[in-house]
């Protein structure tokens, strides 16, 4: 890989003393929505991510090639950050991030970047370029900041720059990732720890529906709103500041105090919580086959409870499912975008084939897949 960057910087920049870094993507195995009840989640980087090489310029201009999304090289200065609703918008977000909190960066780069996974997937390709970037000036002024400093500044690169409201598991997870680990993240205090994920027989697999996604920004929004009135609703009767706050125990007692939909909201949130929790200890034990369960009433919670998942997942979900998966669940926002399964080595190429002809018969387009390993977060290479 490194002298496939090499060879493509040499022929879009005439350069040959560019560096070379992998910026992975991340997949949330399970703690969906509720990272922002300040719940803990459980990411870990993917195998699939960010290609880049770059090297300073001696002005202050920054000149990006995309093999994703160029037809020519984008220049801009870095005395210039204007927001253009364009790709290239994560790279100025990322580089205002860093002068915005008092680094100075007084010479531009030239970057050639390249991404293996699917866009618009849920998989965090912005925040793959985003922690890419930040890195990269890292090493080249030499700043060294912390991981979980990278992890804030591309959040704030996001938030504040590309105006994306998402909270900072993605950042996180991509910059903090380990090899065959996931992150069990406390989302409210950033505290976490490294749990072993090794499936033996088994691998992940990750089923992306291809729907153009369209729905799950105003239902993203909608559901932080109704978890927002939930907890206005219980804070006071059970002394909390967020909804995780709350034991799933506790379920039975509230359900008289909230209407039937925000129930149903509350009562995801709590579970998944649990669920999330459950998951720490069976493959801290190396229980998979509680680890794949734990997915499927995942699934179940965010289809009947949630409310996120729509025909395009559930349809793929239960596939994968019939199709001999050990479990599955839709990852991301939901009403598109992907699911995670657990699946026997063995059974991978029969497992595609019969998803792919079960998927394409109710939907009318294929789904794609992607044999994803878990590996370290972003890196020099």
């Amino acid at each position: 890989m490194k002298n496939r960057l090499e060879s493509a910087f040499l022929t879009y920049f005439n350069r040959k003393d560019g560096q070379s870094f992998f910026s992975p993507g991340r997949v949330n195995l399970i703690g969906e929505h509720i990272d922002y009840n300040g719940g803990s989640v459980f990411p870990c980087a993917l195998s699939y991510g960010t290609d880049g090489i770059a090297a300073l310029r001696d002005d202050d201009m920054v000149c990006v090639y995309s093999k994703s999304f160029s037809k020519d090289i984008d220049c801009f200065s870095i005395k210039d950050l204007v927001k253009e609703n364009r790709w290239s918008d994560y790279i100025k977000g990322s580089i205002k991030a860093l002068l915005d909190h008092g680094y100075q960066i007084d010479h531009g780069i030239d970057l050639y970047i390249e991404g293996t996974m699917p866009l618009g997937a849920g998989l965090s390709s912005s925040a793959s370029i985003e922690i890419l970037v930040i890195y990269i000036f890292n090493t080249f002024y030499k700043f060294n900041l912390s991981k979980e400093t990278m992890a804030k500044l591309g959040q704030y690169a996001e938030n504040k720059f590309v105006l994306v409201n998402s909270g900072i598991m993605d950042q996180f997870a991509v910059v903090a990732g380990r090899k065959d680990h996931a992150l069990l993240l406390n989302t409210h205090t950033l505290e976490h720890e490294y749990i072993p994920v090794h499936l033996g027989d088994y691998q992940l697999l990750i089923a992306n529906t291809n729907k153009k996604r369209g729905l799950a920004d105003s239902k993203y929004n909608e559901r932080y709103q109704e978890c927002q009135t939930a907890l206005h609703l219980l804070k006071d009767d059970y002394k909390i500041t967020y909804l995780c706050q709350l034991d799933h125990q506790q379920l039975d007692h509230i359900e008289n105090k909230l209407n039937p939909t925000l129930f149903k909201r509350v009562k995801h949130v709590v579970s998944e919580q649990h669920r999330t929790l459950l998951t720490k200890e069976a493959l801290s034990q190396g229980d998979i086959k509680t680890f794949a369960d734990l997915l499927c009433e995942s699934h179940q919670s965010l289809k009947h409870d949630y409310e996120v998942t729509g025909v395009e997942l559930d349809t793929l979900q239960e596939a994968l499912m019939t199709s001999g998966a050990l479990g599955a669940r839709m990852t991301g926002a939901g009403f598109g975008g992907c699911v995670v399964a657990v699946v026997h080595k063995d059974q991978l190429d029969h497992m595609k084939t019969s998803v792919d002809d079960i998927y394409q018969k109710k939907i009318g387009y294929p789904p794609t897949f992607y044999e994803v390993n878990i590996t370290d977060g972003t890196s020099h290479l």
